[in-house]
């Protein structure tokens, strides 16, 4: 062999080898580690773990106690199936036009909502509803406003093929992930057992990111498991007033969740110009559920303004206002609600009502926000 030939050979050799690194550094490996606050077990599951696991029961600690236990919640999904959602979630290429992405709607840095009266799809126009938040999503019973899916996979589906949000079909969304460099090879690490990419994988990608979202260590859980210099003064009279018995907040918003989950006919109005919500009316045929809702979250509340279904209320002041202003007042004229037993007349005075605005800034916990891909498997921003 020439000087040349060997110089030539040696260099197709190292444009190879270069080729190779590059493609390997392009690669996307799962995660094999749990997120925070899970724990990976024998059989490979991340299973949570936190101090509401110390006890055991809501009952017998009075009402809106704070040692109280949690409900069941989702866990047992592998760290990969948890990655892989996690890239999904912030990747526009689960929309047809490559525009949206489940992140586009449920921002971290607006308390997994969007900051919106009401979130804007794909057709550019506003939706009817505002995007509620996913933190802690992993212990609802019922999710979307109207409660209408009862499990986190077929939370996910609802979106991606709504014509009016990211207006997918299940068909594009196979083609587009199949057809990826990298999504087949990611899918086969977070489900080895399977030849190709299916729906419920996805939905399950999906479910097992947003059940990582755990949100319970504020500085009113740390009141709650015994530091009480954790809450100012006027946060711990905000709290009293939002257990009391007049105001009743957390007969709804029961600890530690702050919602007890169920739906709620509480008489919002909806704002100007917007016709009638029936809620859960729908897709339960219940008239009794008129203008019903699940009860949200409180958590991280102070980060999801506006406030309500339709956002209808721009500040937390003015939402705790509403429920001061008595039983139905802005029920439409004409329009019949067999509004909440729980919503009355407190008549709580200014200073109360400030109080427990306090007191709802206290539970706000972003430690386990996670980290936003700084590159998708699509190359989309």
């Amino acid at each position: 062999m020439s000087l040349r030939s060997f110089t030539l050979l040696l260099s197709a050799v190292a444009m190879l080898v270069c080729a190779n690194l590059s493609s390997a550094s392009e690669s996307f490996v799962l995660s094999e580690h749990c997120p925070p606050s899970f724990e990976k077990n024998a059989q490979g599951q991340c299973k949570l773990v936190n101090m509401y696991q110390m006890y055991d029961s809501i009952e017998n600690k009075g009402m809106g106690g704070t040692q109280t236990s949690l409900p069941p919640y989702r866990d047992g999904f592998t760290p990969q199936q948890i990655d892989l959602g996690r890239y999904l979630f912030f990747d526009p290429l689960l929309s047809p036009n490559q525009t949206l992405s489940c992140a586009s709607c449920h921002q971290p840095q607006k308390g997994f909502a969007d900051g919106l009266d009401r979130s804007i799809g794909i057709l550019g126009e506003k939706v009817k509803r505002a995007a509620p938040t996913l933190w802690n999503a992993a212990f609802l019973q019922r999710l979307f406003w109207d409660g209408r899916a009862t499990t986190l996979e077929q939370q996910a589906a609802g979106p991606l093929f709504a014509a009016d949000e990211m207006g997918n079909t299940p068909e594009q969304l196979l083609n587009s992930l199949q057809n990826n460099t990298y999504y087949p090879d990611m899918f086969k690490q977070a489900f080895p057992a399977s030849q190709k990419i299916e729906l419920a994988q996805i939905y399950r990608a999906l479910a097992a990111f947003q059940s990582s979202l755990i949100s319970l260590n504020s500085r009113y859980d740390h009141y709650a498991h015994g530091y009480h210099q954790a809450l100012t003064e006027p946060e711990i009279e905000g709290m009293n007033i939002f257990r009391s018995f007049v105001a009743r907040c957390s007969e709804c918003h029961t600890p530690p969740l702050f919602t007890n989950q169920q739906i709620a006919v509480i008489g919002t109005p909806e704002p100007a110009g917007l016709p009638l919500d029936v809620g859960a009316e729908t897709p339960f045929h219940s008239e009794k559920l008129k203008g019903g809702f699940k009860v949200p979250t409180l958590r991280n509340i102070v980060k999801t303004a506006p406030y309500m279904h339709s956002g209808v209320f721009p500040t937390l002041r003015e939402a705790v206002d509403f429920y001061n202003k008595g039983r139905g007042h802005a029920v439409p004229e004409g329009v019949k609600m067999y509004i909440h037993w729980h919503i009355w007349e407190p008549n709580l005075t200014e200073q109360e009502i400030d109080r427990i605005v306090d007191f709802l800034g206290a539970l706000t916990d972003e430690s386990l926000t996670p980290a936003i891909p700084q590159r998708l498997p699509s190359g989309l921003k």
